[in-house]
């Protein structure tokens, strides 16, 4: 049985400038770290998977995720986040390496990345033409299926971040529960780990480049790992095994200023 990996790196929230700190993480540095252990444990990866808020709403921040992923020889698939300006990041991210959006076919999967961008609201929307395109991609398609987006479609078991998840989530899944060849949902948003399943497709929140938010909590938490990625082995046959890389070398946060 073949496999190929995929690599996803979530919420780097680059700003312009290299010194940028979110939550007393300085974004950049720790993006590149990330990259670095990434890179040198997987150089066969065959994509990579950038969930959402690549920049802290700095659009010029794009030009630093262009600066360390343009030269890549390999899909870097990418959807937009509530941090994100969506028209920026298509305009500053054109051409290959990257994509924003749409279906991509690598090896014998299908991924499907939706922009679940809610104009002026934190939390997340999939509009009706993003639910028809949603539809058609895994209608057209019988090849296993990832679907990626920013905002989390099931709850988190956290209150503050439940309020701000994807708000119409059933209408996701009504149309992803018809399709029996979507294996796993992978999404950002929420910094930090989750893994589950529902109804035989797995469910997957990947830890940010930078800093994580603590898990479980009902109020705003920060939580003092270290920043992370996720890596995916997947099979011809549609199964697939996931596991999540801590890269301790970054500095956690010393603060929540930032």
């Amino acid at each position: 049985m073949m496999n190929m990996r995929i690599l996803q790196m979530t919420d780097p929230h680059l700003y312009g400038r290299p010194d940028g700190k979110l939550r007393g993480v300085e974004t950049d540095s720790s993006l590149r770290s990330v990259i670095d252990a990434a890179f040198a444990q997987y150089p066969d990866y065959a994509a990579l998977l950038v969930t959402g808020d690549i920049v802290q709403d700095d659009p010029s921040g794009y030009l630093r995720f262009r600066s360390m992923f343009g030269q890549l020889d390999r899909p870097v698939l990418c959807v937009p986040g509530n941090h994100d300006e969506p028209a920026a990041m298509r305009r500053e991210l054109q051409g290959e390496p990257f994509q924003i959006g749409g279906t991509r076919q690598v090896g014998h999967w299908q991924f499907v990345m939706l922009d679940s961008y809610d104009p002026g609201h934190v939390g997340g929307r999939l509009d009706s033409s993003e639910l028809q395109r949603l539809r058609a991609a895994l209608e057209n398609s019988d090849a296993p299926s990832m679907i990626c987006l920013h905002h989390h479609p099931v709850a988190m078991n956290s209150r503050w971040l439940d309020g701000i998840g994807l708000a119409n989530a059933g209408d996701f899944w009504r149309i992803v529960d018809a399709y029996a060849h979507v294996k796993a949902v992978v999404w950002g948003h929420v910094h930090q780990v989750y893994e589950s399943e529902r109804g035989g497709i797995r469910l997957f929140a990947t830890p940010s480049t930078c800093a994580q938010f603590l898990p479980g909590s009902e109020r705003y938490a920060l939580d003092p790992r270290p920043p992370a990625y996720r890596s995916f082995e997947l099979h011809d046959d549609g199964t697939l095994e996931s596991r999540v890389h801590w890269v301790e070398s970054v500095p956690a946060h010393q603060s929540a200023a930032g």
